[in-house]
């Protein structure tokens, strides 16, 4: 079991070091006027496990924070993700 936690814990590792790269192209495509990362996506990564790594791309582009549904969202989303992961890791660790 303790395999499973660890790997889950690189799961969201990765998918959030996948959002954050995906939150700055976003940003970098909005200042110069290119085809954007659909929202969907973002949201659809952020829901697989890239959450935390959403939110420090949100504020570390200042890309998307003052839409309310990311911010909620990304904060109960990145809550759930690391409150079970630090479950799962003080049951089975």
């Amino acid at each position: 079991m303790r395999t499973l936690v660890i790997c889950a814990a690189l799961f969201i590792l990765v998918m959030s070091a996948v959002l954050f790269v995906l939150m700055g192209a976003d940003k970098r495509f909005a200042r110069h006027e290119m085809h954007r990362v659909p929202e969907k996506k973002l949201f659809l990564f952020a829901l697989l496990g890239g959450a935390p790594g959403g939110l420090l791309g949100m504020y570390a582009f200042r890309h998307k924070t003052k839409h309310w549904y990311f911010v909620l969202g990304f904060w109960a989303l990145a809550a759930a993700q690391l409150g079970a992961l630090a479950w799962a890791a003080y049951r089975y660790v």
